[in-house]
């Protein structure tokens, strides 16, 4: 078959990486892709938010399959889009449709949606334009930190965790008044705060099983302690020791089982990817925020566990017929460590040349923001390479990771030198 990923990030070299190892896959396209992804397939330009242009390069090209990696196509609604076009009923597209990616889409709606399926998660309220005065008031009601939330999509950075009473009302300002991100910020979603450790949890759904994928933890702060700026993800690690027996069954039963039902139920169609992002408080899950789509960068340690071929399993969304398949997954842990550009996640240069990959030993690198010229391996964004690796033991993986970390440079490379370092009391 012909399969097209839609993305240029970390997930979808990954993804790219992953499925261009199936025998079932003749030629893999992927747009607009980066530099990683043009080793493993065909990179094509693409507006992928343009849903017409994709759907002419699907029909053009004897597409079967598409996979969507980032978020913002499938809140926008093109598994409606291919759903709804007489031509296109061939094709599978692996996301949910518009009110499935709603998960992801808006905090309020998906906390409305926890409450009513009893999936457990912290007490919240939410505020709209022109209501600062009584989302202030109502900050008087919580115990500090306080957690604010943009109601919308921002990119992983749409969150405020503030001790600070007068910086948390600044915020909330700066939110619902002075639009500091834009529309996703119009609707502002408060909550109790959750004292744990986080760790990441996906499935693959068709929307009446699903298949439990490795857990992940990533790390989103730009600064070493879980200190400074939110990112798009520093590093992760998988697998997460405390997520095993006891503390896993209570997610399946407490808050996978019941999500998958409550989409069921409200009829709403979503077969594809689900990111549980779960916060573990004295042993019990709690959900703090759902994504309609791989994580990043979970995925670049979570896809090379998989031994699975994963076409087969995607395919298997079209018929409802996933609980006839089982996953393998590799027994080794696998550490990912993001290279990002000097002064991320404010403003940075790109451009820069990138050196070194060629000296890398028993690491896998995924390209997220990278380009390559004639000559020359350049930087086109914040977040630039991952560099995964895989081993018996934690400590060892993300030795390796950091080993290869050090031989690749670009012009005010910088990377976190304790990813991972939190969970090894815990020892895997």
């Amino acid at each position: 078959m012909n399969v097209l990923i839609l993305g240029s990030g970390g997930r979808e070299h990954a993804l790219a990486w992953k499925l261009a190892q199936s025998p079932l896959v003749q030629q893999l396209y992927i747009a607009p892709g980066n530099a990683g992804t043009a080793l493993a397939g065909s990179n094509v330009s693409i507006n992928i938010d343009d849903f017409e242009a994709v759907a002419d390069f699907v029909l053009s090209h004897q597409i079967t399959m598409v996979v969507v990696g980032p978020e913002v196509p499938l809140v926008n609604g093109i598994r409606d889009y291919f759903d709804n076009n007489k031509k296109l009923s061939d094709v599978l597209l692996v996301g949910p449709s518009a009110a499935g990616a709603r998960l992801e889409g808006s905090k309020d709606f998906a906390k409305q949606f926890m409450q009513r399926h009893r999936i457990p998660t912290a007490a919240y309220a939410a505020f709209g334009k022109g209501e600062t005065t009584e989302a202030c008031q109502y900050l008087r009601k919580l115990t500090p930190p306080y957690v604010l939330k943009a109601d919308g999509l921002a990119a992983g950075k749409g969150v405020v965790i503030t001790e600070n009473y007068e910086e948390a009302c600044q915020s909330l300002r700066q939110m619902l008044d002075e639009n500091v991100f834009g529309e996703a910020g119009h609707r502002v979603v408060i909550e109790e705060f959750l004292k744990g450790i986080e760790v990441s949890v996906f499935v693959l759904t068709d929307g009446k099983s699903y298949l439990l994928l490795p857990e992940a933890k990533d790390y989103k702060r730009i600064g070493e302690g879980d200190t400074g700026k939110n990112t798009g993800g520093m590093g992760a690690v998988s697998p997460v020791s405390f997520a095993q027996g006891e503390f896993m069954r209570r997610v399946q039963q407490q808050i996978i089982h019941p999500t998958i039902e409550g989409l069921r139920v409200e009829n709403i169609l979503y077969q594809g990817f689900i990111f549980f992002g779960l916060i573990n408080v004295g042993g019990n899950p709690y959900v703090i925020e759902y994504n309609c789509r791989l994580g990043d960068p979970e995925a670049e340690v979570v896809i090379p566990r998989l031994v699975t071929d994963l076409v087969p399993l995607l395919w298997a969304l079209r018929d409802q017929s996933l609980h006839q398949h089982q996953l393998q997954i590799d027994e080794r842990h696998a550490a990912t460590i993001f290279l990002v550009s000097g002064g991320y996640p404010d403003a940075y240069e790109t451009g820069k040349p990138i050196t070194g990959l060629e000296n890398l030993e028993e690491s896998l690198v995924f390209h997220a923001a990278t380009h390559r010229g004639k000559n020359t391996l350049v930087t086109t964004g914040g977040r630039v390479l991952a560099i995964t690796s895989l081993a018996k033991t934690s400590a060892q993986a993300l030795q390796l990771s950091y080993e290869n970390a050090a031989k690749i440079d670009f012009d005010k490379k910088y990377y976190r030198k304790d990813i991972g370092r939190d969970l090894l009391s815990y020892e895997f």
